[in-house]
C-alpha cells in the first residue's frame, strides 16, 4: 500500500477511480462431500480490472459498497475496513500489472464441467507449486478439502487450520491457531483470505525467516501476493474474478514462482 502511495507502480492512485461495486455471495455442497460452505466476497472495479477481497458471509456493512463506489483507489487504500483496502490494492494492481506472461504469470487452464471437477483441477495446479522434494508436513491454513484431498493423494502430511474451527472432510480436527502450528510444519499452504482477515503478516515473517516455501492460493489480493515473491513468498495460484465457482465453462488461473 505504501508503494503504491508512493507511484512505485506508475499511475497515481488518486486519479484512479472505482466505477463499480459488488458483493458475490454463494453456498455449496459438492457432491459426494459430507459437509458444505458459504463464501462472500467484496469486488471492485477499476477501469478492466476487478480487485477481489473474502469476508465471512453477512459482516460486511452495506454501507460498504456506497462509500467504494466513485472514491479514489487512494481514498480506498486509506478505508476504515481492511477488506475495502484490500479489494481496491488488488483492484489498482490489477489494473497496473495484469496477469500477463509479461508480468511473469503462467496461465494454467481449468476445465470445464460442475465445481467438484474444476475444485479438484484448481487444486493440482495449486499443490504443483510447492516443491516436490523435502516436504513432510504442510500448515494448510484455510481448508479447502479439494486441496487437502490433492495432498493426501500425494502422500503428504498437513495440518488443517482454519478459524472457524471444525473438521475436515475425513474427520481431522482443524486447528484454530495457525501460528501455534509453524514450528512443526516445513511448508506452508495458505489462502489469499489470510490478506483480508489480517493473518498473513505473521505467515510471511515466519517463511522469510525460516526458508519455509509459502504458497498461496488467492481469489482474495490475487494481484497483491505476487508483489510478495522473493520476500517470503515462494509461489502463487492466482485467480481474479471471475471464480471459478461461478460457472461450467472452462477457465484460467495465473501461477507465479514454483518450481515446475
Amino acid at each position: 500500500m505504501e508503494a503504491v502511495r508512493a507511484g512505485a507502480y506508475g499511475p497515481d492512485p488518486a486519479r484512479e477511480r472505482v466505477a463499480l461495486a459488488f458483493t458475490t455471495a454463494q453456498a455449496v455442497r459438492h457432491a459426494g462431500r459430507s459437509s458444505g460452505y458459504r463464501n462472500e466476497v467484496l469486488s471492485l472495479r477499476l477501469d478492466a480490472a476487478v480487485g477481489s477481497c473474502a469476508v465471512e458471509p453477512g459482516v460486511l456493512p452495506a454501507a460498504a459498497l456506497d462509500d467504494c463506489v466513485g472514491a479514489s483507489a487512494a481514498e480506498l487504500l486509506a478505508h476504515p475496513l481492511l477488506p475495502v483496502r484490500i479489494a481496491a490494492l488488488d483492484a489498482y494492481l490489477t489494473h497496473v500489472r495484469p496477469h500477463t506472461p509479461g508480468h511473469g504469470a503462467r496461465p494454467y487452464a481449468l476445465p470445464a464441467g460442475s465445481s467438484l471437477h474444476r475444485s479438484r483441477a484448481r487444486a493440482r495446479a495449486v499443490v504443483d507449486l510447492l516443491p516436490e522434494a523435502g516436504i513432510r508436513r504442510i500448515l494448510a491454513v484455510g481448508v479447502v478439502n479439494s486441496l487437502l484431498e490433492q495432498l493426501r493423494a500425494r502422500g503428504l502430511g498437513y495440518v488443517p487450520c482454519d478459524l472457524k474451527g471444525g473438521a475436515t472432510e475425513w474427520g481431522e480436527p482443524v486447528r484454530t491457531d495457525a501460528l501455534a502450528e509453524l514450528e512443526r510444519c516445513d511448508a506452508i499452504l495458505a489462502s489469499g483470505m489470510t490478506l483480508g482477515n489480517g493473518t498473513f503478516q505473521p505467515l510471511l515473517d515466519h517463511a522469510a525467516a525460516s526458508g519455509k516455501p509459502l504458497v498461496v492460493f488467492a481469489q482474495t489480493g490475487s494481484a497483491v501476493l505476487p508483489r510478495f515473491l522473493g520476500a517470503g513468498v515462494s509461489a502463487v495460484s492466482a485467480e481474479p474474478y471471475p471464480f471459478f465457482w461461478l460457472d461450467g465453462g472452462p477457465g484460467v488461473i495465473h501461477c507465479y514462482g514454483g518450481t515446475r
